[in-house]
Formats: structure tokens, sequence, C-alpha cells
């Protein structure tokens, strides 16, 4: 594998198909499966993460500063690209196919009684597989919404971290940013220290009342200064990412405060230098090669995600922001999922002059060109078909701007395994010779 994750683990006899079972939220079903499992979600202490984008990476870089303070430590993430495995992992290792498979047949009998969805075993799975694992302490990225997400079921989760919140999952959320924020706001508890970068003003209003109905207090931060300015070196790549990394140093110094389930962890700054720039998580702007020719892959996969990409680049082709003049076109391999808005993603994503080949996400259903020509009728002379994944990445290879594949997780998922090696003075992943040292995990 040209990057560092676990190999891929067939569970089709052990998980109920996600699309056979569909999003079913609810805290109660877990709640029984649980209690009757012993309680395994009772033996650790938790920080859980929230929000529509940037979950993932506050929770590795939390989960980093957290072991470089010395802390005995499980994350619990979702989606994975590759593997199952990606979703636990307990210090710098991830669970092994053999132990997951384990862990979910021991759980399975007590899963059909109570009727667990999949995404509700594997996190009872995971609750206990910490708990046998004795972790001071687990970060655990919220699947959905927030306040019937399974993870919510866990009942000591005095800190708590918001990532972006946007237009997602409208059809399980609800249509508006106050409906959705309401939602992922719900996990704040009475007592509870909840840390959150900027969010839209409507966000943010829906924040504050909960957090004041509720009990809990709410810090809005400010983004980790630029290196230039003598802030942190960052393990991930984007300007966005110095929004995730204060949300995490604020959960790591509230986690280790004296008020703290983990008071006497001694975190000074080396250790929050050290666990910022030793994150590691594929599939956010990182750097790859296709037949020696290197791409950039991002998720992108909601269009406030999809505008963050966009400014990225624009960043990266010398500061436009808005403007196109000077830009040369870049090439695209976009593969969207059916159920996301994939108009308004083509419009935020491509320039003018831009080419996407379109493919669809391998075992999902996906828009078409044709949907998305007849949806976005402006963009549609710059579309162009992929038959396969391979197709599509040889589309990239002529010469121009560095070329992207966007659009959907499960579509960098796909493409992961086809990369080129890495060279060998090269962090796996990055696409960069040399750079920060890291853990073996991700």
């Amino acid at each position: 594998m040209p990057s560092p994750l676990p190999p891929p683990v067939d569970l089709g006899d052990l998980l109920e198909p996600f699309a056979r079972r569909g999003v079913d939220l609810g805290l109660e079903r877990l709640a029984g499966a649980l209690a009757e499992g012993g309680h395994p979600e009772r033996r650790f202490a938790a920080a859980q993460v929230a929000g529509t984008n940037g979950k993932g990476s506050i929770c590795t870089f939390l989960h980093a500063i957290l072991r470089a303070a010395g802390v005995h430590a499980g994350t619990y993430r979702s989606p994975h690209l590759v593997s199952w495995c990606e979703r636990i992992q307990v210090d710098d290792a991830w669970i092994t196919p053999a132990t997951l498979r384990d862990d979910l047949a021991r759980w399975q009998p007590i899963g059909r009684r109570h009727r667990l969805t999949p995404f509700e075993l594997i996190t009872a799975a995971a609750f206990d597989h910490f708990a046998r694992e004795r972790v001071d302490l687990a970060v655990l990225e919220v699947g959905l919404g927030g306040r019937l997400d399974a993870t919510t079921a866990h009942p000591r989760r005095p800190v708590i971290g918001f990532g972006a919140i946007g237009l997602d999952h409208r059809e399980h959320l609800g249509d508006t940013l106050a409906a959705i924020a309401a939602e992922k706001a719900a996990v704040m508890g009475p007592g509870c220290r909840a840390f959150s970068a900027a969010q839209e003003p409507e966000a943010r209003r829906v924040l504050e009342a909960e957090a004041r109905q509720r009990g809990a207090s709410l810090q809005w931060l400010e983004p980790l200064p630029a290196v230039a300015d003598g802030g942190p070196h960052l393990g991930l790549a984007g300007e966005l990412q110095r929004h995730n990394g204060a949300v995490a140093v604020a959960m790591a110094r509230a986690l280790t405060a004296p008020d703290g389930p983990l008071a006497g962890t001694p975190l000074d700054a080396a250790a929050i230098r050290a666990g910022l720039a030793a994150a590691r998580w594929p599939g956010r702007l990182e750097r790859h090669r296709w037949r020696g020719r290197e791409l950039l892959i991002d998720g992108a996969h909601n269009p406030p995600a999809a505008a963050t990409l966009r400014r990225e680049l624009d960043r990266l082709d010398g500061g436009a922001q808005g403007g196109v003049e000077g830009i040369r076109p870049r090439r695209w391999l976009l593969g969207i999922q059916r159920h996301k808005e994939g108009a308004v993603m083509l419009e935020q994503l491509l320039r003018p002059g831009d080419r996407a080949a379109v493919v669809a996400v391998p075992e999902h259903a996906s828009w078409t060109l044709e949907e998305l020509a007849a949806a976005c009728p402006g963009k549609a002379d710059q579309l162009e078909p992929a038959g396969s994944l391979v197709a599509g990445l040889d589309s990239l290879l002529p010469g121009g701007p560095l070329p992207v594949v966007a659009g959907s997780l499960f579509l960098l998922g796909a493409v992961l395994p086809l990369f080129d090696a890495p060279e060998a003075d090269e962090v796996p992943g990055s696409g960069q010779p040399g750079g920060v040292p890291g853990s073996p995990g991700p």
C-alpha cells in the first residue's frame, strides 16, 4: 500500500449491508445492547467530535497530541477509505483484521437481539475493544448528526469539539443549517466543555443557544498561527487544518486540566507541537502519483467541502479569489454519490476551462455525466466520460496544473490502492520528499 492504511478485511458475513438497512438513527437499541454486553462504555472516558467537515482531522490531531503526551488513547472514526480496521485505533496501531472479526462475532448475537444497525454494531465492538485495552480515553468521531448518533450512547463525554457545520445529509438532519446545527449541538451535556472554530452565523447562534440550554460551556477559537508567524507545523495540509488543529489543542488542554479526565497528564507546548506535526490522515489534500504524474486527492464530498477545496486550489494557484485571469485550466477526476448535491459541487469546483472526467463511485449510486450536464448546463462542455477508474486517472496525465481526484471519500478509497508506490525518501501519502516524522499510525 502506498499509504499507511491497514489491509482490507471482508466483513460481509458479520455486518448487514448498509444499503439493506439504510440510516436508522436512535440510541435505544445500542443502549440495550451495551447493557446486555456488560456496559463496556462505562470503563473509559471519551471526547467526542461532531460537525459536518473536519471531524476526522480534529480526531487525528487530538489523538496525536495525546500520544505525544504519553496518553494510552483510542480513536473511533468513520467512514473508512480502504479497510474497516481504519475505524478503530489504539495508540499507534490499527485494530487487526483478526481482532476486529473476533470482536464483531462476539457482539453479533447481541446485535441481532437488539436489531443493531451495522454502524451501531461496530460502535459496540469498538467500545468493547477500548474497554479491554484499558485506554485512558477514547476519541469518538460522530458518524451522522449527533443527537441520535451511536457514539452519543457513551455516557461520559466531558469534552466536545465541533468541526465546520454545513448543509449535508439533509434527508436525515433537516433542510436548514439551523436544523442541522441543532442535531449536532445536542451532543453537549450538562457541565461539558465544548470548543469550536469559526462557524456560519446561523450555526453559531444555534450552538450558543444549545450550550446555554444544556448547561455546557462553549468556547470560540481562533485558528492556529501560520508557521511564518511562529505557529506550529501541521502534519495535515490546508489552511482549514489550522482551524481544526486549534479545536484539537483546546480539547487536549481541557482533557488534561485539573478537573479533566486526564488530570495529572503533563501537556506542554513541545508535546502539542509534536502531535500536530505527527498527525497523518489520508484523503485530505493529499498528494500521490499516477504513472509518475503527481496529483492531489481530497474527499470534497459535500458543498462546504467542495468550496474549501476550491479555496485551497486558488491559494495554490497564486491566491486568486473569484477571478480566473492567468490561471491555467486544471484536470479533474470526479465521482459523486447520487444523494449528494452534485450540481452545486460542480459549480464550486470547476473554473472556466477546467476539464473533468466523470466516473461512478464503485459500489455506490452515483451522478452520471448526463445527469450532471443536465443539472449544470453551464459546465456541460467541461465534462467527459471515464469508462473506468484507470481511464479516469489516465485522463489526468497531460501537462498543466496539479490535477485533482475528488467528490467522494469512497472514490478515494477505490483509487488509493492504484497509485504508484512512494519514493524511498517520501513520507507515505504526502507526495513530498522528507517531512516530519510521524508515528506508525495514521
